[in-house]
């Protein structure tokens, strides 16, 4: 496969507009405005479609960041931005930028006292803040120099600052700079600083174009909370750096997000597997209702589809599909891309036997976080992508099997951790950054997680298992809504460790099959079903891998907002 260059544009504007390697995020929004001015960049349905041009948008990002400046932010010190996604939330955000500081985006789900405690722990000076959260952060309690709002509910709307006579925003930042600081609750519970620079983001940005196609014809969907590393990348920047259209949705409502995606003509769904698992699972319901023969005629035309697409390089789903896909408000959609944690190859596959171009993704926040990522026309359902131009990758240590940690090096990789040097001593050498994730690699590059090194499970034959693996399996099952699998000790005195399912059950899964069957599910009968599930997964499992304790849990696990599970949280006590 010929290695595209998606970036060779920025060529024409090497020495005029910028004139580092890459340019700076701020200058990156420049040359996009100047080269789609008309175009729509930031779109909101509330109820009625409000959107910015390209051209609107830098008007109100140049005016917001001289306010800051006139307010005295000066190069290098933190803002903090926290709010639901939304326009004035992608404003403020490159304000920052453009003002020379650092943006500290900050998870707007997380309790008041964590927020406070990232606030003093980023050294932020400034917060811009949804209504919600308004009142309750204070700038008076927290040392903050001052307070900004994202909603024209409350006082100091950004769109209505006006920054004094004559003063303009820091034009020095260079791309080596830094650009932000994302603090990380990843699935340990345990947050650290990520320190990445506008070099970064922005070879980031372009480097994962190398792996795939975008236009500034597409419409992404902003649905995932934007402060995450993945959407920060892989919607926002990305979007901008072509000329694309970001629609941020603002409910995690299934019948939202069908209404934005039908009425936006969305082309670019990201999402997390919890998601398109759902997604997919209501299509298959859908089907299924439809009876037996028509159900067994269209998986039996959708593996055809698979075939021709994979074989052929056409794709005869979108017209083969059409009907599915519009009830599913899917038929705009021209690529999905998973990312946030492992898919079931099987959902991979049916996406793209339905005619949609689904691939998987794969890095961490400390890598931008884009290091792998599945060309749609040589796309391998069980890998988690292709290697990204400009980046180097290893296994070390590696078993039997070829499987060991994955480290990588590469113009994306963070600086370090802020103010924390023993933790980004643990993780970075000589520009080698130890993901702490295990996984293989093939002849073409291609890359396969097994798993986090820390969570492995060494079971009595000395047999490594990895619990994603196993986890993994439960995703189209829908009567599961969450599933945590862990070692727990066999034997003590042999230290042996066997493997213990903790599963949440789907009472919604359950209230339907009640409707439709007649039967009452009480927690003993929800048990029982539960059980036959793990037989149906172990059935399908090495001898080693299988499950042999089972808790049914009565509350559901703590999860991150990209909808997994906090492993350090969940197997406490």
């Amino acid at each position: 496969m010929t290695e595209r260059q998606p970036w060779k544009f920025l060529d024409d504007y090497r020495g005029s507009a910028f004139s580092g390697q890459w340019p700076t995020l701020p200058e990156l929004f420049r040359i996009t405005a100047s080269r789609y001015p008309d175009r729509a960049c930031f779109t909101v349905y509330d109820p009625d479609r409000v959107t910015l041009t390209y051209s609107q948008a830098l008007a109100r990002v140049e005016k917001l960041a001289a306010f800051l400046a006139s307010e005295g932010v000066k190069y290098g010190q933190k803002v903090a931005v926290t709010g639901k996604n939304s326009p004035e939330w992608a404003v403020a955000y490159l304000a920052v930028l453009f003002a020379g500081a650092v943006v500290v985006p900050i998870d707007y789900q997380v309790k008041n006292d964590e927020t406070v405690a990232i606030l003093k722990a980023s050294d932020a000076v400034a917060l811009f803040v949804d209504e919600e959260k308004y009142d309750a952060l204070d700038p008076a309690n927290l040392g903050l120099r001052a307070r900004w709002s994202l909603s024209r509910k409350k006082p100091g709307y950004c769109y209505d600052l006006e920054p004094k006579p004559g003063t303009a925003a820091n034009t020095t930042v260079k791309e080596a700079d830094l650009a932000a600081l994302l603090f990380t609750s990843g699935t340990t519970g345990v947050p650290k600083g990520v320190m990445l620079t506008h070099l970064n983001f922005v070879s980031d940005c372009f480097l994962a174009q190398g792996n795939l196609s975008i236009y500034h014809t597409d419409v992404f969907y902003a649905l995932l909370p934007i402060h995450h590393s993945y959407t920060m990348l892989a919607v926002f920047i990305e979007a901008l750096s072509v000329g694309a259209e970001i629609v941020f949705g603002q409910r995690m409502v299934t019948k939202a997000i069908l209404k934005d995606l039908k009425e936006a003509k969305v082309t670019m769904f990201l999402g997390v597997p919890l998601l398109f698992n759902k997604v997919l699972g209501g299509i298959m319901k859908g089907l299924k209702e439809k009876g037996a023969l028509v159900y067994g005629l269209i998986r039996f035309l959708m593996v055809i589809s698979g075939f021709i697409k994979k074989a052929f390089k056409v794709n005869p789903g979108k017209k083969m599909f059409g009907a599915v896909l519009d009830k599913a408000s899917l038929r705009t959609i021209r690529i999905c891309i998973s990312g946030g944690g492992p898919l079931a190859p099987s959902v991979f596959r049916m996406y793209n036997q339905l005619g949609i171009d689904f691939v998987q993704g794969y890095g961490l926040t400390e890598t931008s976080p884009i290091i792998t990522l599945n060309p749609t026309e040589a796309y391998k359902e069980e890998s988690v992508g292709k290697v990204i131009p400009g980046t180097e990758m290893k296994i070390i240590d590696p078993d039997d099997e070829g499987r060991g940690q994955i480290v990588v090096k590469g113009p994306m990789v963070m600086r370090g951790y802020y103010r924390n040097e023993a933790a980004t001593a643990e993780v970075l050498s000589d520009g080698w950054l130890l993901t702490g994730d295990v996984g293989y690699l093939d002849a073409d590059d291609y890359l396969y997680l097994t798993g986090r090194a820390k969570n492995l499970i060494v079971t009595e034959g000395g047999k490594n298992v990895y619990p994603e693996e196993i986890e993994n399996k439960f995703q189209l099952y829908g009567e599961v809504e969450q599933v945590l699998i862990k070692g727990y000790q066999a034997d003590k005195k042999q230290k042996i460790e066997g493997i213990e399912a903790y599963l949440y059950p789907s009472m919604e899964w359950f209230d339907q099959d009640g409707a439709k069957t007649g039967r009452k599910h009480d927690a003993a009968s929800i048990e029982a079903h539960l059980r036959k599930v793990v037989d149906q997964v172990n059935a399908a499992m090495l001898p080693y891998q299988r499950i042999g304790k089972v808790t049914i849990l009565p509350e559901p696990l703590e999860m991150t907002t990209t909808k997994k599970v906090k492993r350090f949280v969940a197997t406490q006590g």
